[in-house]
């Protein structure tokens, strides 16, 4: 196999030194035209290819953002992927993917590639509740956006849905369609977003002077599976809710599947309402009523706001969809306020609400 030619060969060859070679070539040092001349014809001679990651690293940046997220084969992340990746671009830097799967130390080693600094800034987004030692490996560095979901505790940019109002509006249209036996399928019970979503289903319950009924609520995951299981249980009560609020589109998919199993009609024997508004929501027998929410907004902001802090501005613009609620000072990167955005949420109404079933 031939040796591949190093920077050491073409300063011999050129007869300047090694140092000399790099911060020419790095646009750093000009030479006069005969030394000039010497490097570059040595460059030809040898094919020598420069290292563009080592140049970048040399300059203090590798022109890099990560985007470290637990999956990319649900379509929310997908669609935040494809977002974050657009923006990126269009401010100049390229995109490292890092898929955690929901486990601590693959998020901490993506963490750990800011202090290499292969990385310049890291969009975070997790989907598990953190008993701390995420919340210190954040803590402990600068140039992270935390998107979707949070982890307390932590002082630094944050973009984040209207997750109360969405939950909210959900069960109010549920209620207001009749019902009273409104059950809450959701995901762990620690989670932020799990914890705002049930906030806002208990506002509209109380809203309505409906008591709270925690036998009604099931915490587990964001998933088909557990909504199917949870769906499974909630038929077998003794009296069975005529209403479910899922606080994921694939929690209502496994409802769906509970459902069917048993012969049970939506929305003739429950209604059904989602989150997310997948794109698959309107594609199920019946198309699901969901709460819509924009994963490539909460892309696209947290892009904003990481290239803010990266080329040393003190704010940054929010997308007209967005608001500040938070500024107070972040410890991890004093440049730029800790600042919390709240995307909006709108309800799609479909076909898998109606009014609760006779004799409930």
């Amino acid at each position: 196999m031939a040796k591949v030619p190093t920077i050491r060969d073409v300063a011999e060859l050129a007869d300047v030194s090694k140092a000399t070679v790099s911060r020419y070539l790095n646009g750093s040092l000009a030479l006069p035209p005969e030394t000039a001349k010497r490097v570059d014809d040595a460059v030809v001679a040898l094919n020598y290819r420069q290292n563009s990651l080592a140049r970048r690293l040399s300059l203090g940046s590798s022109e890099t953002i990560g985007l470290a997220m637990p999956e990319v084969a649900n379509p929310f992340f997908a669609e935040l992927a494809d977002a974050v990746e657009e923006a990126a671009s269009k401010s100049g830097y390229g995109l490292a993917l890092c898929i955690t799967r929901n486990k601590l130390e693959r998020e901490a080693l993506y963490l750990r590639w800011l202090d290499t600094r292969h990385l310049d800034g890291l969009i975070f987004a997790t989907n598990r509740p953190d008993d701390g030692s995420l919340r210190s490996l954040i803590g402990e560095r600068a140039n992270i956006v935390l998107v979707d979901e949070d982890v307390p505790g932590t002082d630094v940019p944050k973009v984040f849905v209207d997750n109360v109002k969405g939950s909210y509006l959900a069960t109010r249209h549920l209620l207001d369609a009749g019902h009273r036996r409104i059950a809450h399928v959701t995901g762990p019970e620690t989670l932020f977003t799990v914890q705002e979503r049930l906030e806002g289903y208990r506002r509209a319950l109380a809203e309505a002077e409906v008591p709270f009924d925690a036998s009604l609520v099931r915490y587990g995951s964001y998933d088909r599976r557990f909504g199917r299981a949870a769906g499974a249980e909630l038929i077998g009560l003794a009296r069975p809710p005529t209403a479910l609020f899922a606080t994921s589109d694939y929690i209502a998919v496994g409802v769906l599947d509970a459902l069917r199993e048993r012969a049970l009609d939506v929305p003739g024997y429950m209604s059904i309402v989602g989150f997310d508004d997948m794109e698959f929501a309107s594609l199920l027998m019946p198309p699901i009523t969901t709460v819509r929410q924009s994963a490539a907004e909460l892309g696209r902001t947290g892009v904003a706001l990481l290239v803010a802090m990266l080329t040393g501005q003190t704010t940054a613009s929010p997308t007209a969809s967005s608001t500040a609620s938070s500024t107070a000072s972040s410890t991890a990167s004093p440049t730029i306020p800790a600042t919390v955005r709240r995307l909006p949420v709108e309800l799609i109404e479909r076909a898998s609400v109606g009014p609760p079933r006779s004799g409930s």
